[in-house]
């Protein structure tokens, strides 16, 4: 039975009506039609509003240089979900997971385990201003993700707000705000010109 006629839905709509009780995390591989990069928060659907330029080249650069400058045995990869528990699974803009273990399940792969993850990047958006700063840092340092980085826009180009996590508290405390250059000892060697977002030719 699909899960449109098991929720007694439209194959169409269903996403639009949550079932009592609130969506959870299995059903974002089940419900047809949903639109790209759908999120699950507290078990209800997030919609993401269209990519600003300044995100797209944000993603960009901040995948392929946590890519090229991880060590052997992590991965950096942009917009997959991470399964926090049955009624949350966000989307970070950018993650860097464990490679070497059993994390990378296949082809078919929707989703990472929390354990898997080692840095969780948000970039903000004008509709993501509470869910970054507020409820996606309480939810990934309460699923045990080590770091996390908020990034915003200023005057154009990104600035940084890197987090780690207390193991004591299981809450996030401030590691520092970057402009214009990134450099970090953690969770690896990490070096990024946050100028070079500037448009070519400028």
């Amino acid at each position: 039975m699909s899960a449109a006629r098991e929720y007694g839905l439209d194959e169409d709509y269903e996403w639009a009506r949550p079932p009592a009780g609130g969506w959870t995390a299995d059903d974002l591989d089940r419900l047809p039609n949903l639109p790209a990069h759908t999120e699950l928060i507290d078990g209800s659907l997030v919609l993401v509003s269209p990519r600003t330029f300044f995100h797209a080249r944000t993603l960009r650069l901040l995948e392929n240089a946590l890519l090229d400058q991880a060590p052997d045995g992590l991965d950096a990869i942009r917009e997959m979900t991470v399964k926090l528990d049955k009624s949350n699974r966000p989307e970070p803009d950018v993650l860097v997971y464990r490679a070497d273990g059993d994390a990378d399940t296949g082809p078919g792969q929707t989703w990472f385990r929390p354990e898997d993850v080692v840095l969780a990047v948000e970039v903000v958006s004008a509709d993501s201003v509470d869910r970054d700063r507020e409820a996606k840092p309480r939810k990934y340092a309460a699923a045990g993700i080590r770091h996390y980085w908020r990034v915003e826009e200023e005057k154009g180009l990104p600035v940084v707000y890197v987090y780690e996590l207390d193991p004591a508290t299981r809450a996030y405390v401030p590691n520092g705000v970057h402009r214009e250059r990134l450099k970090l000892t953690v969770p690896y060697d990490i070096d990024i010109d946050l100028t070079a977002l500037a448009p070519r030719g400028r």
